[in-house]
């Protein structure tokens, strides 16, 4: 049980990091607000490690550097997709796939989770991209979803997977520093990517006070994400901390007060029913 809550725990913090970042991002180009959001999770991630304690080893240094390799690329191929792609092919996609990669990998490590459970992972999966689903852009500009946008989308979200896949092969002695050193990893490739784009800018104002929250939100993610795999089957923690954009959408009815699709409200409802079928079984 430890586990399901822990992951339900990342998956709403990521939603509402998520939700934090988007309405920074409305001000300022998306990568500006990771490149505050990043050095700050790596900031509070250095001092939870540090109170914690924790073994540090060959696997644990390796395992984490990956992951957060993996989790920035994921961030800037996503971005990059958005940015050229139709935001109703390119989000959905990249969530199944997010949910898709740790499924896929527990069960090829011999993970079997049972009936109702496998029956909970189906209708999640569902709900992830019935979720993410929106009806427009708001931009008037075309978007396609060209091969470019295609590979790009498949990336962010088969890296963002990984991400996953990876913090869950970190052995549970080294604690928290796998994350410490995963951000390390995601914030230099950031930087490197912020530069080489003219993006290396620390915004002030309100996208620097957003940024800081997401910042925040992230860690407690990071950190919930961590436990809930430890805890649990990485197939079924993997889906669950995929609902990630269930919170996300919910944040933009209550505060901006948009409107939901049907698609989203039955993504809401399959998704509410997935979590009892997993827990359950």
């Amino acid at each position: 049980m430890i586990g399901l809550f822990a992951a339900l725990a990342a998956a709403l913090g990521y939603g509402i990091s998520d939700f934090v970042g988007g309405i920074a991002s409305r001000r300022v180009a998306a990568l500006r607000v990771v490149l505050i959001s990043y050095p700050v999770a790596l900031v509070l991630l250095t001092i939870l490690a540090s109170v914690v304690g924790g073994e540090l080893s060959g696997p644990a240094v390796g395992w984490g550097l990956v992951a957060g390799v993996s989790q920035a690329l994921g961030v800037w191929w996503f971005y990059a997709a958005l940015g050229a792609g139709p935001i109703s092919v390119v989000s959905p996609l990249t969530a199944v796939l997010v949910a898709a990669m740790p499924l896929t990998v527990g069960v090829a490590l011999g993970e079997r989770p049972g009936l109702v459970a496998g029956a909970g992972v189906l209708l999640a999966m569902g709900a992830v991209a019935l979720v993410s689903r929106e009806v427009t852009d708001g931009d008037v500009r075309p978007h396609r979803f060209t091969v470019r946008v295609a590979w790009l989308t498949v990336g962010s979200g088969v890296a963002f997977g990984m991400n996953v896949v990876l913090l869950g092969q970190v052995p549970v002695e080294a604690k928290l520093w796998p994350l410490v050193l995963g951000r390390l990893a995601a914030t230099a490739v950031v930087v490197a990517v912020a530069l080489v784009t003219a993006n290396l800018v620390l915004e002030r104002g309100v996208p620097l006070r957003l940024g800081l929250l997401a910042g925040v939100l992230d860690t407690g993610a990071a950190v919930a994400t961590l436990l809930a795999l430890q805890s649990s089957m990485l197939s079924l923690a993997g889906v669950l901390i995929a609902l990630y954009p269930a919170a996300t959408v919910l944040l933009a009815i209550v505060v901006l007060r948009e409107r939901v699709s049907r698609w989203q409200a039955i993504g809401m409802i399959l998704a509410l029913v997935s979590v009892g079928l997993i827990a359950s079984g």
